[in-house]
């Protein structure tokens, strides 16, 4: 228990967490996480929890999964990290070729960073230089969305701009052009998803047909925008908007960060729509969630536009010191080939179907509101029954429902008013009805107390 407190202590006393007010930091207890197996997470105490946000939305096969370990040991053994800055190494070569393979038709150049947020201001940058290498300078502004999220850079919150993220940032954002949110344009229209589909795709060529020459390019979440609360756009949004950006000469940028490598139901959910976007953003589940990695995939006609002669310095002037870090290529390297030798995705879409069918146990709850639900992921709405209203955000009662899943085993963590179920691919059924279980039990207590 000494050891405990001194690490507690030193914890409150140094390290800053993201997305925490450290006035109240320690007040639910927080974990101090010491290891994993499988779908679990121990902290220093030994107590157990399902892992149920798959250690925020990136964890693919489990923890310490025997073949991603062998992976990262045998690289180790032969380097570390090594720059990639006139320089190239076999798992990072291997990676780009095995990422072009699997990824939509078209995107055959692979550009590394370390996280989500850099993936977006990788095809942030890349778009804008493609335009100015053509000569086009009048093509300035990009086209986001409503309640957008593709990260916390400078660049990629100017993109997303989630007020309460990114609202005190807003004197050092780009201006971006946005349109509404597909999911919240679909629920003034009544639930209407074929309505809003259409309302949408017009409000965009519209919108096009104004100002296209302006435009750099529209970016788009993948099927879903995961940090407003997991709001699923209407089928058919990402198809009609890849057709209009080509037919006005925009570029079209999908951020599937958080959708990408299977939490779909498809390895990406570009496929479902047969998308072939300009540039591809990917991260989280890309090393297993193992270590930080992520990519930018270019179409071959972008990444033309950058090559000339040395003189023009017409080249991409971006990267890192660990661009491209040869230890998470290798662990990446193997999480692809347990996609192509297992039938991971066909498991991965019979648990989108349980959850689906076990999140009607919410429906008319006093203390829910409907479920929200985009393949391997979900948002559970919490109500104050005296009322049915969310409530105030300074009480913190998502948080407090998020206590007791935890003291009953499975970790969970709210985002706004909401719960939000993410787990791990290798998630079995027996777990995913122990999420729903606790998570009911948790709601309906923390409600009555």
């Amino acid at each position: 228990m000494k050891k405990e407190q001194e690490l507690r202590d030193w914890d409150r006393r140094h390290f800053w967490h993201p997305f925490t007010q450290m006035s109240c930091w320690g007040d639910d207890d927080p974990w101090i996480i010491a290891r994993g197996e499988g779908n679990y997470v121990y902290d220093i105490r030994g107590r157990k929890a399902l892992d149920a946000i798959a250690s925020l939305w990136c964890n693919v096969h489990g923890h310490r999964h025997p073949r991603l370990d062998a992976a990262l040991q045998a690289q180790l053994q032969r380097v570390a990290h090594t720059t990639v800055l006139g320089a190239s190494h076999p798992p990072g070569i291997r990676l780009a070729k095995g990422l072009t393979e699997i990824a939509p038709a078209g995107l055959e150049r692979v550009f590394f960073s370390e996280d989500g947020a850099e993936a977006v201001e990788v095809a942030v940058k890349i778009a804008a230089q493609y335009w100015q290498n053509l000569g086009r300078k009048d093509k300035r502004r990009f086209l986001s969305v409503d309640d957008a999220y593709h990260g916390d850079t400078v660049g990629a919150s100017s993109l997303g701009g989630f007020p309460l993220f990114h609202g005190v940032y807003g004197h050092l954002h780009f201006p971006v052009e946005r349109l509404p949110s597909p999911w919240l344009l679909q629920q003034r229209l009544q639930g209407d998803a074929e309505a809003a589909c259409a309302s949408w795709l017009q409000s965009l060529e519209d919108r096009l047909r104004k100002s296209s020459r302006e435009i750099i390019a529209l970016i788009l979440e993948g099927g879903v925008q995961g940090a407003a609360g997991i709001l699923p756009y209407p089928r058919g949004i990402l198809a009609g908007a890849a057709e209009l950006c080509r037919r006005y000469e925009v570029l079209f940028i999908v951020d599937e960060v958080a959708s990408g490598f299977g939490r779909s139901g498809s390895l990406f959910y570009c496929e479902q729509e047969g998308v072939r976007p300009d540039l591809l953003a990917l991260g989280k589940g890309i090393s297993g969630g193992y270590l930080p990695l992520a990519a930018t995939l270019a179409q071959e006609q972008i990444y033309a536009a950058f090559l000339a002669p040395f003189g023009e310095a017409k080249q991409f002037y971006y990267g890192h010191t660990y661009t491209a870090n040869p230890l998470a290529c290798a662990v990446a390297l193997e999480n692809l080939a347990l996609f192509a030798e297992n039938d991971l995705l066909s498991s991965v879409r019979a648990r989108i179907a349980q959850l689906q069918q076990g999140l009607q146990r919410f429906a008319g709850m006093p203390f829910s509101a409907a479920p929200r639900q985009f393949g391997l992921m979900a948002a559970v709405p919490l109500r104050n029954p005296q009322g049915g209203n969310a409530y105030p955000y300074g009480d913190r009662r998502e948080y407090a429902v998020c206590r007791r899943a935890r003291e009953a085993g499975v970790y969970l963590r709210p985002l706004g008013d909401s719960i939000v179920i993410v787990p791990p691919l290798s998630v079995t059924a027996a777990e995913i009805d122990l999420i729903l279980r606790v998570l009911q039990d948790s709601m309906a207590e923390e409600t009555a107390a």
